[in-house]
């Protein structure tokens, strides 16, 4: 079994930024990362370090079951932010929300650069097929769309998992603004379709990372 990391080493990747997985440590500290396959070296300059999707993995695990974990902030609690998908209680606006679904947004568009095949930048990469619902919905939040709050009547994109395991559920009771939505993501690389729910009637959009 592979040795867990060290508690330094916990708290490099815990500090990772939340989509890029930018690393900060000092450079002896960043190579025992990449020695041990939870970080790599980026080959163009300013040559930072990221997570591997290995890293990723041991971030989202969590501390190991015998450490007391520190108690998680809620989503778009200060100091970590989460995409909305629409449905949150109490979930702020303003100058720096949008300041930080921008910095997000364009931290997302440097990771598909560094990752994708040839740096492209128009097709979603491999943390966003790992992390379906929160990766459109940034998408769409980076747009300016409105994610529903608690109340679903109000309107507002609501965006979900599916019984696809490569595909998300997008929903908004307006229609003009649902094609909106697909539209939104058809441009941000996704491949979205609009669908009738048998029971409901409902229009909903099924969307899928694209892949050429």
């Amino acid at each position: 079994m592979a040795r867990p990391p060290t508690a330094v080493q916990r708290r490099i990747i815990d500090a990772a930024e939340p989509v890029t997985g930018r690393l900060t440590g000092t450079p002896a500290q960043l190579a025992a990362l990449v020695k041990r396959g939870l970080a790599f070296r980026h080959p163009r300059p300013p040559h930072d370090h990221f997570l591997t999707p290995a890293g990723h993995r041991v971030r989202e695990a969590g501390p190991p079951a015998a450490t007391p974990a520190p108690a998680r902030p809620e989503p778009g609690a200060s100091g970590a932010f989460a995409a909305r998908v629409g449905g949150e209680e109490g979930a702020g606006d303003g100058p720096a929300r949008a300041r930080e679904v921008h910095s997000a947004w364009q931290g997302l568009l440097e990771l598909r650069r560094m990752t994708n095949p040839d740096g492209a930048t128009d097709l979603p990469c491999g943390w966003e097929r790992a992390h379906l619902v929160r990766a459109a919905a940034l998408a769409l939040e980076a747009a300016g769309h409105r994610p529903a709050g608690p109340e679903a009547e109000r309107g507002g994109y609501r965006v979900r998992t599916t019984p696809q395991p490569e595909a998300v559920a997008v929903h908004e009771p307006d229609t003009g603004a649902l094609r909106d939505c697909a539209e939104t993501l058809r441009r941000a690389g996704w491949q979205p379709s609009e669908h009738t729910d048998p029971r409901t009637r409902e229009r909903y959009l099924l969307a899928s990372p694209r892949k050429v």
